[in-house]
This record gives structure tokens, C-alpha cells and sequence, in this order.
């Protein structure tokens, strides 16, 4: 009977325990979702740079080099991205920057990432 009385004590223990617990594994699993988004948007800026660059490059493209850029990013992200261009005699180099969105409550800024790609002219072809 003693037994009995003692086991009693211990009910819910583990429920309170997981209780605890369950902010810290929240945000461990937030800041997981974090760095992936962070990732694919680093990701994303690169693909979005390297597609302006070489639009940026051709003698007389279809669509600007900006709308290249966002056509060859996710939505979510190109909605946001500016492109920068800075043309030279031989070559065109376009910057592209991302602000990379949070998921985790209380944290707006997480910055933006930044990529730049240098691509060659197209030469002008003989008439």
C-alpha cells in the first residue's frame, strides 16, 4: 500500500517535464526553419543575379535585366530583390540583393544577402 501512495506523487511528472521543454524545442525547431530559408535565399540571390547578368549582356533583350532576375527566383523572394547594374566595355556585372524573410517571432531583421555576377557582352553581330 505504501507503494501505491508513492506512485501517486509522480503523476503528471513527466507531462510538466515535457511542458518545460516544449518552448525550448520550439525554438530550436524555428531557428532549424530559419537557417534553411536563409540558405535558400542565398540560394535564390545567386540564380537571380546570374540570370540579370546575362540578360544585362545581350545587345537588345527581350525583357529588362531587373525582370530576367525576378523571373528566375522563387515569388516570395523576387518580390523583394533589387537588381543593380554596372556595364563596362567588355563584360556587365549586375548585383543582386535579397532581404531574407524570419519566421521566428520577436526577430524581424535578419539582414539581406548579396551576390554579384560578371558576364561577358554579346558581341554585335555582322550585318
Amino acid at each position: 500500500m505504501v507503494l501505491r501512495a508513492g506512485k501517486r506523487g509522480d503523476r503528471g511528472q513527466t507531462v510538466v517535464e515535457f511542458l518545460g521543454m516544449l518552448p525550448v524545442l520550439v525554438l530550436v525547431g524555428l531557428a532549424l526553419v530559419q537557417f534553411g530559408i536563409a540558405a535558400y535565399a542565398i540560394q535564390q540571390t545567386g540564380t537571380g543575379a546570374r540570370a540579370a547578368a546575362r540578360t544585362a549582356g545581350l545587345d537588345e533583350p527581350e525583357i529588362g535585366y531587373a525582370q530576367a532576375g525576378k523571373a528566375a527566383m522563387s515569388g516570395w523572394l523576387a518580390d523583394g530583390a533589387a537588381f543593380t547594374r554596372r556595364p563596362g566595355p567588355a563584360e556587365v556585372s549586375v548585383t543582386a540583393q535579397v532581404t531574407i524573410p524570419s519566421v521566428i517571432p520577436f526577430v524581424s531583421d535578419f539582414g539581406a544577402t548579396e551576390k554579384t555576377v560578371t558576364m561577358p557582352r554579346t558581341e554585335e553581330s555582322a550585318p
